[in-house]
């Protein structure tokens, strides 16, 4: 199965056994999004198994885009779920459907359930009608319309089609079982009134059916064979499958519901992700702290490392919390084998070399993979005066420390080795410049033998690339920030570091490429270019380790 996208799992055992038992020839499956908003971690879990299991059982999976609330929809929305989805590695091919290409037919079916005495407009407000339901230890009240005639609800509903009632006067509802001890069998609203434009069919209609209706109809009119949705929906499977029932079609799909994919530090709800986008608190729908998938692809990670994930992770019914670390870990176990390796320092502190020619430029060579010599390798420039991390240098440092200190020898990567003499420091007593001496024939070792333990990366000064570079943490410091009365507490201040002044290795920028790269002993980055303004931008993808771990242990 290592060759599958979809690891074996309740759901390819269903399928396996309908397709050997002649249910089914072929499965039909299908994404079915809502363009109201961007995709998330979450639905990179629906999209790796529909589209998944299309591709490991030869067949199709439609892209459907369920658009029956047009006041929070748009084209917006739309074409990020395109984006994400092919992003991603899938494609639909010219099966890109939307439900509202079934209004018309979906009107009909609801005027066979009212032919049927199934179904009745009700005058109730929305308020009334959600009172009337009931909860799960009251029963739900009749409506005082619900015993109308079949003639006049047919009237009345064609009278709502035309317009002729204000938005919320009227709706129409099943008519099923107000004692049901699942409330969404109490008689469930299908159409209501609201003068909206919609993204695809104009002002064609006021009226517009509900979720529930839309859904499983949608599906039997596309031919799906397996309707994969999440547990949240289980409780609406006896609607689903009444609906189909009770009207005349042929395909009745089967619903199965797995568990939802929940990641720790993360939200997955698009009311949330829209109310932090809408109050300015993130960088817009792509920000790299944000849990969506354009997200996650403006920060750097490799689609490969998302669907290895979500393979890992499995599908089955028992809802749980995913560890943030296991997604990164992926993200590391791509970009570990596939990231060139650079040097960029972040925070630079000035070292000159000062029995090293000052016109001097030596041309060095470093691999750009220690594991995968098909990599290649680069020239890197070498001079005078070159710039370390600040936090290589230590003053008066214990011997645990093998980076720079005043005495101390260390290997330049791919270089020399080199020995502090002397910090020098401003008025206010900050390093801002070291004195070193270098050993001109400690190139690629010493003659004596002498090791040394400790090994910086550095950057000609001369020749280093000016650039900005942006740090993430969590967005959020709580584990569940779901669970928190108002998610908003649960934000860390310092979920972004943006550092100005750093520096690249030259020829990395003028490369132009979309690759990730990892910034030796630093972390990995991907060139943000998108958002460039005075100079190359480039984001911190992840870590080199994972910081986090025992921290979400412990909670």
């Amino acid at each position: 199965m290592t060759d599958k996208n979809v690891t074996e799992n309740f759901i390819t055992q269903i399928i396996d056994a309908d397709l050997a038992s002649g249910k089914h020839n072929k499965i039909l499956t299908r994404f079915p999004p809502e363009p109201n908003g961007y995709l998330h971690v979450g639905h990179a879990k629906a999209i790796c198994l529909n589209f998944g299991l299309a591709q490991d059982y030869k067949a199709t999976c439609n892209l459907r885009f369920d658009d029956t609330n047009p006041e929070k929809e748009s084209n917006e929305y739309a074409e990020s779920i395109k984006n994400d989805i092919k992003w991603l590695g899938f494609d639909w091919g010219e099966n890109n459907f939307h439900a509202s290409d079934y209004f018309e037919q979906l009107y009909g079916f609801a005027v066979q359930l009212i032919e049927k005495g199934v179904a009745y407009v009700d005058d109730q407000s929305i308020e009334e009608i959600r009172e009337n339901r009931g909860n799960y230890t009251t029963p739900g009240k009749n409506s005082p319309y619900r015993d109308r005639s079949v003639e006049e609800n047919l009237t009345l509903f064609k009278a709502m089609r035309a317009g002729d009632f204000a938005d919320g006067a009227k709706v129409l509802r099943a008519k099923i079982d107000m004692l049901s001890g699942n409330i969404n069998m109490r008689d469930p609203v299908l159409y209501r009134i609201k003068r909206m434009h919609h993204i695809n069919t104009g002002d064609a209609w006021c009226i517009y059916p509900m979720y529930d209706f839309t859904h499983c109809l949608s599906d039997a009119i596309e031919g799906i064979t397996h309707s994969l949705c999440t547990l949240e929906f289980e409780d609406h499977r006896p609607l689903y499958d009444w609906v189909i029932d009770n009207v005349d079609i042929e395909c009745h799909p089967q619903q199965i519901e797995f568990s939802r994919l929940n990641v720790s530090y993360t939200i997955t709800s698009k009311r949330k992700l829209n109310q932090l986008v809408e109050e300015n608190l993130v960088d817009g729908w792509d920000d790299p702290r944000m849990s969506t998938i354009s997200g996650m692809r403006r920060r750097g990670y490799p689609p490969e490392a998302i669907r290895s994930f979500v393979k890992d992770v499995g599908i089955s019914k028992k809802e749980s919390v995913i560890s943030m670390t296991v997604l990164e870990d992926s993200v590391r176990n791509v970009l570990n084998k596939t990231a060139p390796r650079v040097m960029g320092v972040l925070r630079p502190l000035k070292v000159v070399i000062e029995n090293y020619p000052e016109d001097k430029v030596e041309i060095l060579t470093g691999s750009n993979h220690p594991q995968d010599e098909s990599f290649g390798s680069r020239e890197i420039p070498f001079s005078r005066e070159i710039y370390v991390e600040q936090s290589d240098y230590k003053e008066n440092a214990n011997r645990k420390f093998f980076r720079l200190t005043e005495g101390r020898e260390v290997r330049l990567r791919h270089a020399y080795y080199i020995t502090c003499k002397e910090a020098i420091k401003d008025a206010e007593g900050n390093v801002i410049e070291l004195r070193c001496t270098y050993d001109p024939e400690s190139r690629g070792g010493t003659a004596d033998g002498r090791k040394v333990k400790g090994t910086i990366h550095w950057i000609s000064a001369a020749h280093a690339e000016p650039i900005e570079v942006r740090l993430y943490d969590r967005l959020f410091n709580h584990p569940k920030p779901a669970s928190v009365e108002n998610f908003l507490d649960t934000i860390n201040p310092d979920s972004l570091e943006i550092i100005h002044n750093a520096m690249l290795e030259p020829g990395i920028v003028d490369q132009n490429s979309d690759a990730a790269y990892q910034f030796e002993r630093n972390a990995y980055f991907k060139r943000d270019k998108t958002y460039e303004k005075d100079k190359p931008i480039f984001n911190q993808v992840v870590t080199m380790r994972d910081s986090w771990a025992k921290l979400e242990q412990e909670s």
